[in-house]
């Protein structure tokens, strides 16, 4: 489980936005963000940089 939807909510950033900063398509983005599948940990630290965030802060504990 992971946090990136909570994350862009509270910056105010469209997953659209965020996809294309990664090169992903939506759906993929959308995927993370709903919990149906989960980043690499080399994507989840791209989008910790992108988000200017921890990578914690996109993690579940």
């Amino acid at each position: 489980m992971n946090r990136i939807k909570e994350v862009l909510e509270d910056k105010g950033i469209k997953q659209v936005w965020l996809a294309e900063r990664l090169g992903k398509s939506f759906n993929t983005v959308n995927g993370y963000v709903q919990n149906r599948t989960q980043p690499s940990l080399e994507t989840l630290y791209e989008i910790a940089k992108i988000l200017d965030v921890n990578p914690k802060e996109l993690l579940i504990s």
